[in-house]
């Protein structure tokens, strides 16, 4: 498989554009059928209509950027609209690089972000405009605070630009995830990357040009980006965009046997809160093949609940480095006998398990997972250090722990890492440490993820105060200032001092161990 997928991998980059854009075979097939669909508006347009816009915003951006760039960039703060989609596809016919800022993060946060990406546009909906603004001198000069209909307006009088030969490796979009020092690393998808992700999204998914697919999931990451929108406009499908999450709406929009929704996409929280909707009914959603899952764990009861009311909840793991990585089956039998897997893996990826003695792990017992093929980046933007530690003889490594069963099925049992998930948003430690650190009062702090019934997980932070005078709402206040929602510790726990191994690590066993011995209650 891997050598097939190298080959066909260089059949695109000798090919050209046409091949990996995911419009210009659709517009010319099939240019009156139903390309993408708001919620919120109502809009919507077909293939050609949208092919047309994205060549309009290509045209306009190869007027307004500056020449001479290498892979101009352009980011783009704003929830899920089809100005976002269209930005995308433009960027991408241009030859440019498309980085969707996550709008939960606070100003902080963005600098960081746009410190390290350089954007030559910033294009924001009028809701973030004013976080945009207190982002400060790292403003890229062509900066746009029209929101939505201000940008599309701009495109009605621009000539349209066809796409020429783009390179396979060409960069196309930048997804920004947080490190593991703290610092957020900007995950490079080319050309070959997003068209390799999204077959392999519709290959587990099923997906084909009769598909219908509602994406809720902001499109900041790659499960909206590249596994619901690029897939769907890949194959031909209908894309229907709502702005955001809302249980009834969901619901609603799941079944409007108008639009005969068959995908959708949700993390373990969104799907927990449309079982416990009022208006949750199941005989509603008779035409949807499947309630995707992934961005955290998923627990067997609720897979089970979903089962009873004849609604197939498919587990999956991915990652913004390469997308769909395994997935179950859209097999209910399948997924009630082995309900805490996460499938085999996707066809056009290679998986190793590798122990800690650096052989391939047996089957049964864990190891490190490992991932190679077209779909996975080629390393972080402006970070070689971290690139070249990602990768192993062409191998990247996760930094999480799988199993593999007997029947090829793996599982995900623990991570590596110290990163946990909450709310379908990863998490990891020393950025929250970082900046509580910065409190005055604060002499020594470690922070964990513990279960947590509502976010899936939540932070712990341990903190050995410099003051006694010093409480928890201090910490809590100053976390609110400089981290977004889900990123803030719920609880904070004062200890005399941080448990450290003689290399300085602090044992973050013994704290979870503690926590659970204490079950201290949330501030």
């Amino acid at each position: 498989m891997q050598q097939v997928s190298q080959h066909i991998g260089e059949a695109i980059g000798a090919v050209g554009l046409e091949t990996d854009d995911p419009l210009v075979f659709r517009a010319k097939v099939s240019p009156n059928r139903p390309a993408v669909i708001e919620v919120a508006t109502g809009r919507h347009l077909s293939y050609g209509e949208l092919n047309e816009l994205a060549s309009r915003c290509a045209g306009w951006l190869a007027k307004v950027l500056p020449g001479g760039e290498d892979h101009p960039r352009i980011a783009y703060l704003g929830r899920n609209s089809i100005a976002e989609i269209i930005a995308c596809l433009g960027c991408q016919r241009l030859g440019a690089v498309f980085v969707p800022l996550n709008w939960r993060l606070s100003a902080t946060e963005l600098q960081q972000i746009l410190a390290d990406c350089r954007p030559h546009m910033l294009i924001v909906d009028r809701e973030f405009s004013e976080i945009a603004g207190e982002t400060g001198p790292l403003l890229p000069p062509q900066l746009i605070v029209e929101g939505e209909a201000g940008f599309l307006a701009r495109l009605q009088g621009a000539r349209p630009r066809a796409g020429g030969r783009i390179a396979a490796d060409t960069p196309c979009i930048i997804l920004y995830t947080s490190g593991t020092t703290g610092t957020p690393k900007g995950v490079i998808i080319t050309r070959r990357n997003a068209f390799f992700s999204a077959i392999n999204f519709a290959l587990v998914g099923e997906v084909t040009s009769q598909s219908v697919t509602l994406c809720d999931l902001p499109l900041f990451h790659t499960i909206g980006i590249i596994a619901i929108a690029r897939t769907t406009l890949l194959m031909g499908g209908r894309l229907v965009i709502s702005d955001r999450f809302q249980p009834g709406r969901t619901l609603s929009v799941l079944g409007d046997t108008a639009l005969g929704i068959t995908h959708y996409f949700a993390i373990p929280q969104m799907a927990s809160a449309l079982r416990a909707s009022p208006h949750w009914n199941p005989a509603a959603l008779k035409a949807l093949k499947a309630i995707f899952i992934g961005g955290a764990p998923l627990s067997p009861a609720l897979i089970e609940s979903f089962l009873e009311d004849g609604v197939a909840l498919v587990n999956g793991y991915g990652m913004s480095e390469a997308g769909t990585v395994l997935h179950m089956p859209l097999d209910k039998d399948l997924i009630s006998a082995h309900p805490g897997s996460v499938g085999f893996a996707a066809p056009l990826t290679e998986i190793r398990l590798m122990a800690s003695d650096g052989t391939d792990a047996a089957d049964g017992d864990v190891g490190e997972i490992w991932l190679r093929g077209p779909a996975v980046t080629p390393g972080y933007w402006n970070k070689p250090k971290e690139t070249a530690s990602a990768f192993v003889d062409g191998w990247y490594r996760t930094g999480d722990l799988g199993r593999r069963d007997e029947t090829g099925l793996l599982y995900i049992p623990d991570r590596l890492k110290d990163m946990y998930i909450s709310g379908g948003e990863n998490v990891f430690p020393a950025e929250v440490e970082a900046v509580i650190a910065t409190h005055p009062a604060v002499r020594d702090v470690a922070v964990i993820g513990i279960p947590d019934p509502r976010w899936g997980e939540s932070g712990v932070a341990f903190v050995v105060p410099a003051s006694p005078e010093v409480l928890a709402e201090d910490i809590l206040s100053h976390c609110a200032a400089r981290l977004a929602t889900y990123k803030r510790p719920l609880r904070v726990i004062f200890l005399e001092a941080i448990p450290r191994t003689a290399s300085g690590k602090a044992q973050k066993h013994i704290l979870r161990q503690s926590h659970t011995d204490t079950d201290p209650k949330p501030f």
